[in-house]
């Protein structure tokens, strides 16, 4: 039945249970601490007054009299009455009252054991005697030397009048705890209703549901989203996030610059809202950056990613297809007026002047007229630079490879992703009739792949920057499309335990050399394959 209730509901009938409690508790223990104070009052009292009575030189010499009650009672029913207790009794070594509220007891042995005040201690203790029972304080009577106990007195206040003092500090003390149950009950209504209305009004079960719906959605959209809250703590990554940033849920609660990469942290911190194309280790990703808010207050930022690996290759081997379609073409175009001459040499009767015009034509139309080096025996790097050499030779660079370089299967796309992009940079930065040189060489220890041009170089103070994601020495046609084959080829390098750098080469141009290890065991080829 209690589950039945709403959520709102049952926060309340819980707190008003605690509450409850909580003040019976705290009631039942001002009580009794009230009880005791008002008891130790008494006692107090009557200590004071039974061992003024015990003192009183008028008592102690009424002992001597012949009749010492006469003398003695008037001053126990004095004291009593200025003192506010209920009796006090004085006896002699026997136990024969002296004193008594009750005149028709006097000289009459006590109802009760005197034999701890005759033995020369005081007595505190509940009693039952002729006048009910009583709360009460025994002391010894001694003599004029001190030495001898001579009688007791006795001083007492009934139960009765305990109980109705501590009654007529109850309704204070009741009033108090239902001002503070009617504050609590009023305190956890308002807390039941601002609880329900911060979790919008919603219940256990619909709020359930909604967390499994965003887990759903998050971890099976295609996009990677990663929340940061307003310390800059990773707050939420999605499997897709988890994936192209390479991390785990350990990631979560750790500073967002501590795990993204330089440039996401600046999307982040910036909250332009703009898509930006950035690195992350060896991907390329689309990128946005928005600011959350809840109720027009931001509670951090939302950070979309969008791999666009996969269309950078295919963009790449558009790109060198259609250069080789081009070539094709124009070396067909150059094959068909061959043919054209020499069928018009035919037909003039020029039969020498053809075979002589077909010897100077040499190849004849091959892709490509040389040989590559034979030491190239990774097929995806020879058919790169076979292709690059027909690019080069069409737009008249001249692409030089050494015939020396040795490059054999790694098992990984590796250089070709870095022979693919540091030829493209050269094959943009000489223009017509430059030259471009490639040399590759493996010893026990790694692969070292050097391209050098003749162009006009990089400036001494840009060839630590360009290697940095983002940065180009060329104007970009669309925002944020350059900048990245240096930096991958870079990284590249770098998780193969090698390095990357740029030096002016002997003609005054550009050499990058990149450097890299054998395979490691656990490698993972990230690279983008460039055609």
């Amino acid at each position: 039945m209690f589950r039945s209730l709403s959520l709102r509901a049952q926060l309340f009938v819980l707190q008003l249970f605690i509450l409850l409690v909580v003040v019976l508790v705290a009631g039942s223990v001002a009580i009794s601490m009230q009880e005791q104070q008002i008891r130790d009052a008494y006692e107090g009292r009557m200590v004071g007054v039974a061992r003024s009575v015990a003192q009183l030189p008028s008592i102690v010499e009424a002992f001597d009299d012949a009749n010492p009650s006469q003398t003695i009672q008037p001053i126990a029913e004095l004291i009593a009455q200025s003192t506010g207790v209920t009796y006090v009794v004085v006896t002699d070594h026997r136990g024969i009252r002296y004193s008594h509220p009750n005149h028709s007891l006097i000289g009459q042995m006590v109802s009760t054991d005197p034999s701890i005040p005759l033995s020369g201690e005081t007595y505190i203790g509940r009693q039952t005697g002729t006048l009910g029972e009583s709360w009460r304080v025994k002391v010894p009577i001694y003599d004029r030397s001190g030495a001898t106990v001579i009688g007791t007195a006795s001083v007492g206040t009934l139960e009765s009048t305990l109980r109705k003092d501590l009654n007529d500090d109850l309704p204070v003390l009741l009033a108090w705890l239902i001002a503070a149950a009617l504050v609590g009950s009023a305190g956890a209504i308002y807390i039941s209703r601002l609880v329900w209305r911060r979790i919008y009004q919603l219940e256990p079960e619909e709020i359930a549901a909604l967390l499994e719906t965003r887990d759903a959605m998050l971890h099976g959209i295609g996009e990677g989203v990663v929340a940061v809250d307003d310390r800059g703590r990773i707050a939420l990554l999605n499997d897709e996030a988890k994936r192209l940033l390479d991390v785990s849920d350990a990631a979560l609660g750790r500073p967002a610059t501590t795990i993204l990469e330089p440039g996401l942290a600046a999307m982040l911190a910036a909250n332009g809202g703009a898509d930006e194309t950035v690195l992350a280790g060896e991907r390329v990703l689309l990128a946005r950056a928005n600011a959350a808010t809840v109720d027009s207050r931001r509670v951090g930022s939302v950070l979309i990613l969008r791999d666009r690996t996969e269309l950078h290759q295919l963009l790449q081997d558009l790109d060198g297809a259609r250069d080789v379609t081009q070539a094709l073409r124009a070396q067909a175009h150059e094959f068909s007026n061959k043919m054209h001459v020499i069928s018009g040499l035919l037909e003039l009767g020029r039969t020498q002047q053809a075979v002589d015009f077909i010897s100077r034509s040499g190849h004849g139309g091959s892709v490509v007229a040389g040989e590559l080096a034979p030491g190239i025996t990774d097929p995806d790097a020879a058919s790169l630079l076979m292709a690059k050499t027909t690019i080069c030779d069409e737009k008249g660079i001249q692409l030089v490879i050494d015939p020396a370089s040795v490059l054999a299967p790694d098992g990984t796309t590796d250089p070709v992703t870095v022979l693919g992009n540091l030829v493209d940079n050269a094959m943009e930065a000489v223009g017509p009739h430059g030259t471009i040189a490639v040399s590759i060489t493996e010893e026990a220890d790694g692969c070292t792949i050097t391209v050098a041009d003749d162009g006009p170089g990089i400036p001494p103070e840009e060839r630590e920057r360009i290697f940095e994601p983002g940065f180009s020495s060329k104007e970009a046609a669309l925002p944020g499309s350059r900048g990245f084959g240096l930096a991958l080829v870079s990284r590249v390098a770098a998780r193969r335990g090698g390095s990357a750098r740029v030096t002016a080469s002997a003609s005054g141009g550009a050499e990058f050399t990149v450097s890299f290890s054998p395979t490691p065991s656990n490698a993972r080829p990230q690279g983008i394959p460039v055609p």
